[in-house]
């Protein structure tokens, strides 16, 4: 699972074996180690949510997916889930959760896991 996070917003990218674990667990986390200290992000299913949502505790950002809405995600060609979440004082935390696709450029990342990429051609 990738993130990217750019002022409010964050992105979540899933491989195909995340997507299919996600499914069947309805929960990923992944980390990243700052010497003593981690950034944790998790991707949560959620049964009684009624839109993808976030929260920032400690050192973890979880962002929830309704049951509802996932399921239909990983069972379609559905490429991701997205939300803008208001956070008040007239702002909004835009969430976006995603199939990664194979890129179009070259690159020396492992890609062997990712969805094949729509706008490729032959």
């Amino acid at each position: 699972m990738k993130i990217r996070i750019k002022g409010n917003s964050i992105r979540m990218r899933l491989s195909k074996s995340e997507v299919d674990y996600f499914d069947t667990s309805g929960y990923l986390e992944e980390k990243t180690e700052f010497g003593n200290s981690e950034l944790v992000y998790t991707l949560k299913s959620n049964a009684n949510g009624k839109e993808l949502s976030a929260k920032f505790e400690g050192n973890t950002i979880s962002i929830s997916i309704p049951e509802s809405i996932k399921k239909s995600w990983v069972k379609t060609n559905q490429i991701g889930i997205e939300n803008k979440l208001d956070i008040g004082m007239g702002k909004k935390l835009f969430l976006l959760i995603e199939k990664d696709f194979v890129c179009l450029d070259n690159t020396i990342e492992d890609q062997s896991d990712n969805y094949l990429n729509p706008n490729a051609t032959c």
